[in-house]
């Protein structure tokens, strides 16, 4: 699907703090007016979804990366755990590229965030019944990460939390983030630029924030996602985010004639793989040149990375 345009005159984002750089339930606002219910589900019960997305100008307006993805992976997933079987994506993503279009950053990182609402899931047994969710927008600059991170790789640790497949919210990009944000406080005091989550069956999952991908004789391998499990029965549901710029990076992989496969990993796979990286839609493709005390591959970024990398910046 093509990213989404709006044309507009567009600033450098210079005093953009005190521009309408929010959206809250229909009405542009700065962020000082931008307030939420203390009733709402989200500060109740934490009940809620979230998509990150970059944003950008060109001369024919404001660009919103995989914004159609993005929106379809927020229907698919409120739809499955019962937040909102009828979400608008049509409109929010509008909004969202509206909210870019107000903000006047040149870079953007914009943030959709979908709640409950206000309304008290105990008392009403759920959060179904036709209430009206939240739905919160905020347009900031978007981190500047430096040039070195991605010309000389990362280390990442391994985390301590685990990823639970049988947590029906795992693999939704719910507001629970609060143990990976630990997790990605503890790596940094280690001078670490992601931590990797294991599953509770030891299995891999991937980053805190990100996708994981490994490079093994010169293929792709990455953890088995949401939504890609088997049809048998007693298959067990993936934890693992079906991550956008990971489906572009499974895309890229395919056009350069790169396998990929994608399968349950154990740490040994990551630990003995020639290259490492990670995928979001804020660094695109981090590489990953160490892991605690163990060294990956030469200790540099790796062609096939820096050929991925390449090639989903364009």
């Amino acid at each position: 699907m093509e990213d989404q345009q709006h044309n507009g005159d567009l600033g450098d984002g210079m005093g953009a703090e005190s521009c309408e750089s929010v959206f809250l339930d229909g009405v542009m606002m700065t962020r000082e007016e931008a307030k939420v219910s203390a009733f709402d589900a989200s500060v109740q019960h934490g009940v809620g979804l979230f998509e990150t997305m970059h944003g950008y100008t060109t001369p024919d307006g404001v660009v919103v990366e995989d914004l159609d993805e993005h929106m379809d992976r927020l229907q698919e997933s409120a739809a499955m755990l019962g937040l909102s079987d009828d979400l608008k994506t049509g409109a929010l993503g509008e909004a969202v590229v509206e909210t870019v279009r107000r903000a006047r950053y040149k870079h953007t990182r914009v943030r959709l965030t979908v709640t409950g609402g206000d309304l008290n899931m105990l008392q009403s047994g759920g959060s179904g019944g036709g209430h009206r969710p939240t739905v919160l927008i905020q347009a900031q600059p978007a981190t500047a990460y430096p040039d070195e991170m991605f010309e000389n790789g990362v280390m990442a640790t391994i985390a301590e939390a685990r990823a639970n497949p049988l947590d029906p919210t795992a693999g939704h990009k719910t507001l629970n983030y609060w143990w990976r944000l630990r997790e990605l406080q503890a790596a940094a005091a280690k001078g670490a630029g992601e931590s990797i989550v294991l599953q509770v069956s030891n299995h891999l999952g991937g980053g805190c924030v990100s996708n994981l991908f490994v490079v093994q004789g010169g293929k792709l391998v990455t953890p088995i996602a949401r939504g890609e499990e088997s049809g048998e029965a007693h298959a067990l549901p993936s934890p693992v985010l079906p991550g956008i710029t990971r489906a572009r990076v499974m895309a890229m992989a395919k056009k350069l004639g790169i396998g990929v496969e994608v399968r349950m990993m154990s740490i040994d796979d990551l630990l003995d793989a020639d290259e490492v990286f990670l995928t979001n839609s804020s660094w695109k493709v981090l590489p990953v040149v160490k892991v605690e005390a163990e060294v990956i591959g030469n200790g540099e970024p790796g062609g096939v990375t820096n050929q991925i990398r390449s090639g989903v910046l364009g």
